[in-house]
Parts: structure tokens; sequence; C-alpha cells
């Protein structure tokens, strides 16, 4: 939940020992023990919050303070993050002009309709929101905002990117999670999952209703690379109530696969990885 800070070891996920450097882990632990909402701790603060004993948080605190990713403050003998890390995560993002062209995209879709429309991409198993337009009171019931996650395995969004990808590279992601059952329409066997992943395939969108969050529908369709591979996906939200399914897939449809095909052009145009529409790839 947002506000609420977060085990490190649970942010970092389990690790096979056989196969990882264990103090490059506990170092990772150590700068994720920081947060917004306690930027600066102590000693005795880190070392609890990463699992760790005093002496070796002291050492990879110092490690971290020589290589500019923190800083000391001797008056108070509490640690504080630099700008440094933020270097790894604006190279990772460097090409991500992808969410300044987009913005006009989702504008256009929020309305009567759909309350909420996003830009999401691939993160291991997960999709990352990494752009989102809301219009007004939003009636969603649900808080999600850019840097939120959702499994890719049961949403529409995932479900979107994983349809084009190569079948072998979909099913390794799919094997990354652990799938259960939200309700009992999520899918959560591999073949489900490639049913309906082959109907996506079909159509050129995705669509979930209410199998990740109770009252919430969703439509998604890809953005597509010059391979046919999806890069992102833009999905639009509206409550379940307000409809129903076929009508809100025939109002829908249409503009969101029709708004990731203008994008997939913007961003070729932009000298990014030519992208076209699902549905245009697929005839």
């Amino acid at each position: 939940m947002p506000g609420k800070s977060k085990d490190p070891k649970s942010q970092i996920g389990e690790l096979d020992p056989k196969n990882t450097v264990q103090s490059l882990a506990k170092g990772f632990r150590v700068l994720h023990a920081f947060t917004a909402e306690e930027p600066e701790l102590k000693l005795a603060e880190v070392a609890r919050r990463a699992g760790l004993d005093n002496g070796t948080a002291f050492r990879l605190l110092e490690t971290l303070v020589k290589l500019g990713y923190l800083e000391r403050f001797p008056d108070t003998k509490q640690y504080r993050l630099t700008l440094k890390p933020l270097e790894l995560g604006f190279n990772a993002i460097a090409r991500m002009d992808l969410r300044t062209i987009a913005q006009p995209e989702l504008r256009a879709l929020v309305g009567s309709v759909r309350e909420a429309a996003s830009i999401g991409i691939l993160d291991r198993d997960e999709v990352v929101y990494i752009e989102r337009y809301q219009e007004g009171q939003v009636r969603l019931g649900v808080d999600i905002r850019v840097g939120s996650r959702v499994p890719a395995y049961c949403t529409a969004i995932g479900h979107s990117i994983l349809a084009f990808l190569p079948r072998a590279e979909a099913r390794r992601i799919l094997g990354l999670s652990r799938r259960v059952k939200v309700d009992e329409h999520t899918p959560v066997t591999l073949d489900e999952i490639e049913d309906q992943l082959e109907e996506v395939r079909r159509t050129g969108y995705a669509v979930s209703d209410s199998t990740y969050i109770a009252g919430l529908r969703v439509l998604s369709a890809p953005i597509l690379g010059t391979d046919g591979h999806a890069t992102a996906a833009l999905s639009v939200a509206a409550p379940s109530p307000r409809m129903s399914l076929k009508e809100f897939v025939a109002l829908t449809a249409g503009p969101v696969t029709s708004a990731a095909g203008n994008v997939a052009r913007a961003l070729s145009a932009a000298g990014n990885t030519v992208i076209q529409s699902a549905q245009k790839s697929n005839r």
C-alpha cells in the first residue's frame, strides 16, 4: 500500500544462494531500507530493516558512502540516499519518451465511459504503470498510479503484452508467478491463460472483468515493435456496473486499439522501434 514502508528483503525477493552474490544482495537490502517517509536512518535502524547484524550493516553502509550512493551525517549519525541511485533509474527509462508521446492519447480516451487510461510495461512477471490519466471524481475503487504494479498472468494489461511475446518467453514469464485465484474467474493454469492469450492474438486486445479487482472492467491493447512483439500496452478502466461487458467492449475496443496504433506511429517517427497496431499485425 502507498505510504507504508516495505520489508527490503521482500522487495528483492527470494534468491537462489547458488547463483547470487550474497554481499551484493545485502547491499541492495540496505539501499531499500530508506523510504520517502523515513529518508534518514541510523545504523541500528538500517540493520533491523535489512535483516543484518550491526557489523555487517556498518561495513555495507560505509562502502555505499565511499561509492557515493549514501551520505553520512556525523552530527546525527544518520545516513541518507544521495541522488546517485537515480542515475541507474534514468538509464533504464531514458528510452521512455513513450510517456510523453502517450499523454494526449490517454487524455482523449478518458470520458463518460472510460474513467482512467494507462500505459504499462512488463518487468519480470508484473506490469508497471509508467503513465496514467484520470479526470474528475474517479469511482474505480482502486488506487493505481504511476509506479503501481499488477501481476501479468491475470490482468488485461498483462495479457495484452504476453500474447504478443514469443510463446516460449511468455511461458517463462508465467513460470515466475505464484498464480493464485483472486476470484472464480481468475485464470491460473498455463492452459487457461494460453486460451485467453490466443483470443487476445485474434482480436488484438485483452479484456478483464473483475478477474483481478472486483467491480473493475479493463480493456487493453498492446504496442508492438517491428518484430510483432509487445513493448508496452495501453489500457482503460471503468466500473463494471455502469454497463454490460458487451457494451463496454463495443465502445472501448476501437478507440483503445486506435490509440495504441497512434502511439506506435509517433514512437516510430521519433526514431524508436517501429510499432504497429496488434490488429494489423494479425491480418
